[in-house]
């Protein structure tokens, strides 16, 4: 008759356990997200971006730097340049230069005073790269969360299957019990053609099952970059749930998300750049020197050196202001996008946080509930042993210990895919 097996009872309640001893062989957690960082290119892209704008940082550094200008050419003219004089009514001629001559040199140049149009733009290249740094930082919090689902989704389906199959092999025994009392006719023909049913219905259940896990493994080796029929081995073992209450932990997310920290630092960086627009206007400073040299046999001196210190300043330009505005209006609209996205944060900590307390309290309840199912149906196959219960009652029976220990897989990986969604909201995945 159909039986209550301990053994599939002792393997999820061990193999469902948040930290179990991990195996060997087995890949965790940790070692999948290494593997997809490595090999993704949405990383790849975000750690581009920040060296690109490291560069941006180091180009607006050198303008405080001495820029040093350094030119030649030759000039051929079709006449010898002359000059004309009188020298007591006698009108006279002489060249002032050669038809063809060459001419070099070589200028430094150092701002000396920008109205602060420099500093602002180095500090909005600040800004700016450490805005990549932290975009970089959310990318890869991206593919751990998307890894993460993905893992827990093979270990759920994982489950699912082992419980599939024990349902199959336990109807499988009941029809076969069922038959021989048949033949004995001992039950009616209808107990037998329900036992069937219930048999092929458990068949379709693990084959849905297996498929359905065969998907789940080959999108988690498609986010390791592997190949689709890759086989795949992991391990229940996950991180911690997050000590501390949902105002802590509210707070501790609006300050460590990452993707706030961007639009702060983008905000900052429109800030520092409309300064920099608005201090261009303003008088600009800079001493230039060098050595030039033009060729030039009627010169006394054909090389020169030179010191020069000189003024800019825009008392009227029609587009300065405009375009500083325009600056700032941006950063406007970046503080509202944050403002959004941080109430946006605070509704998913709480959701997660509430998600793992259900999850938590739901496998309290079906640990105790796989005890029962696992009492109820004995007690109910003894009875039909003995002519008091149906087969209807057994059938009955057998699916729910099978839904049980479905509720049991659930809710645990549940509590894992919360606690794991919470780290991702706080930005400490």
């Amino acid at each position: 008759m159909l039986s209550s097996k301990p053994g599939l009872r002792i393997s999820l309640l061990g193999g469902l356990l948040l930290i179990p001893v991990a195996s060997t062989s087995a890949e965790t957690l940790e070692e999948a997200w290494d593997i997809a960082i490595e090999n993704n290119h949405q990383i790849k892209a975000a750690q581009a971006d920040t060296t690109a704008t490291e560069q941006n940082l180091f180009s607006a550094q050198g303008q405080r730097l001495p820029e040093l200008n350094i030119g030649t050419g030759y000039t051929q003219l079709n006449e010898t340049p002359a000059a004309k004089a009188n020298f007591a009514g006698q009108s006279a001629e002489f060249n002032t230069s050669q038809a063809g001559s060459m001419n070099a040199h070589a200028i430094a140049s150092v701002p000396v005073f920008t109205s602060g149009r420099i500093s602002h733009n180095i500090k909005a290249a600040e800004a700016i790269f450490q805005a990549a740094q932290h975009n970089e930082i959310s990318s890869v919090l991206t593919i751990k969360m998307q890894v993460s689902a993905a893992y827990i989704a093979v270990l759920r389906l994982d489950g699912a299957v082992q419980v599939a199959q024990e349902h199959l092999s336990s109807l499988v025994e009941h029809q076969r019990d069922v038959k021989n009392l048949f033949d004995q006719d001992m039950v009616a023909k209808n107990d037998l053609l329900a036992a069937n049913v219930e048999q092929a219905n458990a068949q379709q259940l693990l084959l849905q099952a297996n498929n359905q896990l065969d998907i789940a493994q080959a999108q988690y080796n498609q986010l390791l970059d592997r190949s689709l029929t890759d086989p795949v081995v992991v391990t229940p073992q996950f991180p911690q749930i997050p000590v501390g209450s949902l105002n802590e932990l509210s707070t501790n997310a609006l300050s460590q998300r990452p993707e706030l920290l961007v639009l702060d630092k983008q905000i900052q960086a429109l800030e520092q750049q409309a300064q920099s627009v608005a201090a261009g206007s303003l008088p600009q400073v800079a001493v230039n020197g060098g050595y030039q040299y033009q060729e030039n046999r009627y010169q006394s001196y054909e090389g020169l050196w030179m010191v020069n210190v000189g003024m800019q300043w825009k008392l009227f330009d029609g587009s300065t202001r405009h375009t500083r505005d325009a600056i700032f209006r941006r950063a406007v609209s970046l503080k509202e996008q944050r403002d959004d996205l941080s109430s946006t944060i605070g509704l998913q900590v709480r959701k997660t946080w509430l998600a793992i307390q259900e999850a938590q309290q739901r496998t309290e309840v079906t640990r105790l509930a796989i005890t029962e199912a696992d009492e109820n149906l004995k007690v109910t196959t003894n009875r039909y042993k003995n002519g008091l219960a149906t087969n209807t009652e057994v059938l009955r029976a057998e699916e729910l210990r099978a839904r049980t220990y479905d509720n049991f897989n659930n809710s645990n990986y549940d509590t894992a895919l919360s606690t794991l969604q919470l780290r991702y909201a706080m930005g400490v995945l």
